[in-house]
């Protein structure tokens, strides 16, 4: 039996993580609900593993999941149709990633994008839109693009802080876009020295390119060891493709 939701004012802090509903709640990982969208807020919450995740027409809600799905940047699995498509992409002129180019344009891409299984709504609220932008503006949230002859075809936004990235959303007009922006979030990852990307819930395509879940607590662990360390230096350069495609022949599988 779950106990009680604590439900926040926007001077309240977040419950401990632990907290969470279980699983024979009738919603595992749920940890609050009310608070506020703010910056401060958004940064106590994600220093403790939570996120927000809510549709139109409810209340905020937090959720800190047991056990949390993460992509180690080391095991990302390039399949050999991805890496092709890459190679692809650095080669062909008008073909590159750009960070922070445009980060409006990718979450109003994400929110907007539909996407098999999520029917006519999206948990990108406009609350959620402008909390985001403005936890960009403060240094805190960025996106990887995918650009072809000047279009946004493709990307994901994600919140960093110091060393520990969780990712949030991606889209794609295009095949196989926001796999391009993932592999160079990867690469960004395995560059700045990044050893999990927080993928929070549990899909079939992540499991394919390498994420698996991990106990909350060692989520924590990491999310309190990688928060406190420098930030990372958010760039993308075409060199920064070799920490993908140089390393990925141990990890390459599949058609």
């Amino acid at each position: 039996m779950s106990l009680p939701l604590p439900w926040l004012t926007p001077d309240q802090p977040l419950p401990a993580p632990q907290q969470a509903w279980g699983d024979h709640s009738p919603a595992p990982g749920l940890l609050a609900a009310g608070g506020a969208l703010s910056v401060p807020w958004l940064l106590q919450a994600y220093r403790q593993g939570t996120f927000p995740w809510f549709s139109e027409g409810q209340p905020i809600l937090w959720w800190c999941p047991q056990p949390r799905m993460v992509l180690p940047v080391a095991q990302f699995r390039l399949h050999r149709s991805l890496r092709k498509t890459l190679q692809r992409f650095r080669a062909t002129p008008g073909c590159e990633v750009r960070v922070d180019s445009d980060f409006s344009a990718v979450i109003q891409a994400c929110a907007s994008t539909p996407r098999a299984g999520q029917g006519g709504g999206t948990w990108i609220v406009a609350e959620m839109v402008a909390a985001y932008e403005a936890l960009h503006a403060a240094g805190h949230a960025h996106s990887v693009e995918t650009w072809v002859d000047g279009r946004l075809v493709g990307g994901l936004y994600c919140v960093a802080l110091g060393r520990a990235v969780f990712g949030e959303s991606m889209f794609a007009h295009v095949t196989d876009a926001s796999k391009i922006a993932l592999a160079a979030l990867v690469a960004i990852a395995r560059r700045g020295g990044v050893q999990l990307i927080d993928c929070q819930q549990n899909t079939r395509h992540l499991a394919s390119l390498g994420a698996h879940e991990v106990p909350r607590a060692q989520f924590l662990q990491h999310v309190a060891a990688a928060s406190a360390k420098p930030a990372l230096h958010w760039r993308f350069e075409s060199r920064d493709w070799a920490a993908v495609l140089g390393a990925a022949g141990q990890a390459a599988s599949g058609p």
